[in-house]
């Protein structure tokens, strides 16, 4: 079993920054494909950002790209999400997960794991 725990959430300025993180325990992380998630309340859970086991692929939202950055450290089982220029809009509940499919990066049906989620509240 692989078990994800995110931090960072909190409340930020608009405009501001926050650094997200998911460290991984139980089983393989290097080898894993990763994604961040988020879900606002009476909202559907809507895809962030992804990442390739390597690194080499990434894929971003269309919501996020130019703002968020991900990424991640194999050798401390931790991903990364970076942030910046933060809208009213990014405001919700983020998930790390593990993807093991092969459809398509943003489904969620592709993941297989994941956290508990951390939250973001970005005010005015």
């Amino acid at each position: 079993q692989v078990q994800l725990a995110e931090s960072g959430g909190g409340l930020v300025q608009a405009g501001g920054s926050l650094r997200l993180s998911c460290a991984a325990s139980g089983r393989t992380f290097s080898n894993d494909n990763m994604g961040w998630f988020r879900q606002a309340p009476g909202k559907e859970r809507e895809f962030v950002a992804a990442i390739s086991w390597s690194g080499g692929i990434i894929m971003y939202a269309d919501s996020v790209k130019g703002r968020f950055t991900i990424s991640r450290d194999n050798a401390k089982n931790t991903l990364y999400l970076q942030m910046n220029s933060l809208k009213l809009e990014d405001t919700a509940n983020y998930y790390c997960a593990r993807r093991r499919g092969v459809r398509r990066w943003s489904d969620p049906g592709d993941y297989d794991y994941w956290g508990q989620g951390t939250r973001v509240t970005v005010s005015s």
